[in-house]
């Protein structure tokens, strides 16, 4: 019972406030700040689906593309409602380890198929929307980089707890061991 009551008092000690950008400082960001971070990034990935949508890449292909260009262009729109859906989600619980790597997977995925896309954009399409993508890319990383600080740091601060919880249990174990049996 001593360790439960140890851990209830450590598990629940409110973190102090770090904005998203400054978690490097060994706090976890708060969850207002990681929600403003992710409507950010959500921001800028719904930025993508107007220009994923004018894009035609079976025309591509008829015209001498690989169909790789539309087996990417169809994962770049699959992984960018998936992020989306899994970014919503994290909003609601951002200190749920699981979701917050899911919603970073998801962005690593959508960034990936999205450099792949950029060159059949350039060649086959139109050279100023692989631009703009291009600039999603760049200008994305600043957030980009924060939700992989924020993983990172959730995922520290969550191995801490369990270490925590841990030694309290073996702890209680030893303290109750010592104890003489009850006549």
């Amino acid at each position: 019972m001593l360790s439960v009551a140890l851990y209830l008092s450590l598990a629940f000690v409110p973190q102090s406030p770090a904005p998203a950008a400054s978690t490097q400082s060994g706090g976890v960001a708060t969850p207002w700040d990681v929600r403003r971070m992710l409507d950010s990034l959500q921001a800028d990935v719904q930025k993508l689906a107007p220009l994923l949508d004018q894009m035609n890449p079976d025309e591509w292909v008829r015209r001498g593309a690989p169909y790789s260009y539309v087996e990417q262009w169809k994962s770049s729109k699959t992984e960018l409602g998936y992020f989306q859906i899994s970014a919503r989600s994290m909003a609601k619980r951002p200190e749920q380890l699981s979701l917050v790597l899911d919603t970073f997977f998801r962005l690593e995925a959508l960034d990936r198929q999205l450099g792949s896309l950029i060159e059949g954009v350039r060649k086959y399409h139109n050279p100023a929307v692989a631009d703009v993508m291009q600039a999603f890319l760049n200008e994305g990383s600043r957030n980009h980089d924060q939700m992989r600080q924020y993983t990172l740091d959730l995922a520290k601060d969550k191995e801490h707890e369990f270490e925590v919880m841990d030694s309290e249990a073996q702890r209680g174990r030893a303290v109750i061991s010592r104890q003489p049996p009850a006549a």
